[in-house]
């Protein structure tokens, strides 16, 4: 990549880590990026996942009082998330390249539609939450845990598969099964994204190493990690409309580079 190139994956790390801390879906900005500059798409998706831990780690971070008392269903869905980010990471590494070449098209207009429908998958969730931070989250009956699980698992599997928009997809499962405050329930959207995440950096790693584009993933990890700090801290304050445009914007070049 040229020097301009370079700078352009760095600046879309800091916009990917500042919109997962917020909102998710970050990837729809650096995995785009990436394929747009001629990063194969699984090598694209396997250096964003390692790159993107960074700003998992500060966007958490950044929403850690939010996190207080939550351990009742994050003790759950922790395990949860790490085990379908497992699967995920054995389909994307087992089944054949052409598959993933063939599914990402179709989860890249997924993940765009699921963006562009945010704002009333917001709302939705909104009607179901509990306003007053200081009331913890409903009692967990038995149901309510194997649905928690169940949703916590699928989107864990998406996210080691391809990562974008699992943010979306958490706030939806939690808004169904572990109606919330808002706020406390981003907060544990960034917690499980970020397990899957480490998950999938991890094993790629280990067993894919010769596939990694460590520069491209440096990039996104330097830019992540300010951009989760700038999310944490003023993400709330941007233009959700504004954010929406640019990830759907990035977004379809993307798609339009990868069906070039």
């Amino acid at each position: 990549m040229s020097t301009w190139e370079l700078f352009a994956v760095l600046l879309a790390g800091v916009g990917a880590g500042a919109i997962n801390a917020v909102v998710g879906s970050g990837t729809l900005i650096t995995f785009p990026t990436l394929v747009a500059f001629g990063v194969p798409p699984v090598s694209a998706t396997i250096s964003n996942a390692i790159g993107l831990v960074a700003g998992g780690v500060s966007g958490t971070w950044g929403y850690r009082r939010e996190l207080e008392g939550q351990w009742p269903q994050l003790r759950w869905q922790i395990p949860a998330s790490f085990a379908g980010a497992i699967v995920g990471c054995w389909l994307l590494l087992h089944l054949p390249e052409t598959v993933f070449e063939a599914v990402v098209p179709v989860l890249l207009i997924a993940a765009l539609i699921l963006v562009v429908a945010q704002p009333w998958i917001q709302k939705w969730v909104g009607r179901r939450s509990t306003a007053p931070t200081n009331l913890g989250t409903p009692r967990l009956t038995a149901p309510r845990i194997a649905a928690m699980i169940a949703g916590t698992f699928a989107v864990g599997i998406y996210g080691g598969y391809f990562t974008a928009a699992q943010g979306i997809m958490l706030m939806a499962v939690l808004g169904v099964v572990v109606p919330d405050h808002l706020q406390r329930m981003n907060a544990a959207k960034n917690l499980l994204s970020l397990v899957v995440n480490v998950v999938a950096a991890v094993t790629y790693t280990l067993v894919a190493f010769d596939r990694i584009d460590w520069t491209a993933a440096a990039l996104i990890a330097a830019g992540s990690l300010l951009g989760g700090v700038i999310g944490a801290r003023y993400g709330r304050r941007l233009s959700p409309r504004a954010l929406r445009g640019v990830i759907v914007v990035v977004g379809l070049i993307g798609l339009w580079r990868l069906l070039a």
